[in-house]
């Protein structure tokens, strides 16, 4: 099963750059992960928080097809440890489907379309972080939950 993590905006800071790559590139040995990123909505300042969140809801679905498992990365989803994050990942491939899709959003969150498409919410702490940090951070989890599944020894419980 693929992965596919969608990210509103690019990341602007060299080291978070470097980050993604580093375990996007150790994914590779694991499973198929495809990154997209949108591009952030023109003229977002013009627009009212709620309006920037449709627009945004309106170009993330269009990335997302009918079989998609979708799990966005919400401050009000479920917190996992580590082992039970890839316990959960887990359980989405045994489950089939051609894709399971995270998606981080931008500085307001989702539009309400997205959250009814979605099957899940996931957070990664109850900490607030910038949607920068959190893409790589998020990678990163998904290698360690990679290296948990295959009982290596990257994680140490």
């Amino acid at each position: 099963m693929k992965i596919k993590v969608i990210c509103i905006g690019k990341t602007g800071k060299n080291f978070l750059v470097d980050g993604e790559k580093e375990y996007l590139n150790r994914l590779k040995h694991y499973t198929k992960v495809e990154k997209v990123e949108l591009p952030d909505i023109k003229n977002a300042r013009k627009l009212s928080q709620d309006q920037v969140k449709t627009e945004e809801g309106k170009a993330l679905l269009k990335l997302i097809d009918a079989g998609d498992q979708v799990i966005l990365l919400d401050e009000k989803g479920k917190n996992y440890s580590s082992e039970h994050f890839a316990e959960f990942l887990q359980k989405r491939f045994n489950q089939g489907g051609k894709c399971v899709v995270f998606v981080i959003g931008g500085a307001y969150g989702f539009s309400e379309e997205l959250y009814h498409r979605a099957q899940g919410k996931l957070s990664l702490s109850s900490m607030t972080f910038s949607h920068q940090m959190i893409r790589m951070i998020f990678f990163e989890q998904l290698y360690r939950a990679m290296t948990i599944q295959k009982g290596e020894p990257y994680h140490h419980s």
